[in-house]
């Protein structure tokens, strides 16, 4: 009995292992569906993925996780996306954090702002899967 419980804790281990290998995407929308949406696609295409419900908790996720690139909303509450990514860029250890925004606002002072608060790519929804991935792979 004591083996089998010493061959399923192997295997987990190997599996958390595994999944560790894959470039972690924190994902940040204060839409549950849009938010499961951008996480499913992001999963499907074998990213490891993290979620916030706004800026704050995206900030408290950054400083617990390794992340390797952040996908964020702009209209939130607590933390809208704009003051997130500043927030963001005024710490030495994600200046060079990938950051993409996606949003419905799609005027150009939106993603001049966006740009200018630190985004590498900005993505107005609704969101092209591929497109999406695509950025992604470009900045990784």
């Amino acid at each position: 009995m004591a083996r089998l419980l010493k061959k399923k804790k192997t295997s987990k281990k190997e599996k958390t292992a595994s999944t560790r290998e894959q470039p972690c995407v924190l994902v940040v929308d204060d839409s549950e569906m849009i938010r499961n949406f951008h996480c499913y696609i992001l999963k499907n295409a074998g990213f490891d993925v993290l979620s916030a419900v706004d800026g704050a908790d995206g900030m408290e996720k950054l400083l617990r996780n390794q992340v390797n690139i952040l996908v964020t909303d702009i209209n939130m509450p607590n933390m809208d996306g704009f003051t997130f990514v500043q927030r963001l860029r005024e710490n030495p250890v994600y200046e060079e954090l990938p950051v993409i925004i996606i949003s419905t606002e799609d005027e150009a002072e939106d993603k001049q702002r966006g740009f200018d608060a630190g985004a590498n790519v900005y993505i107005v929804k609704p969101t092209e899967p591929a497109k999406l991935v695509e950025s992604i792979k470009m900045l990784l």
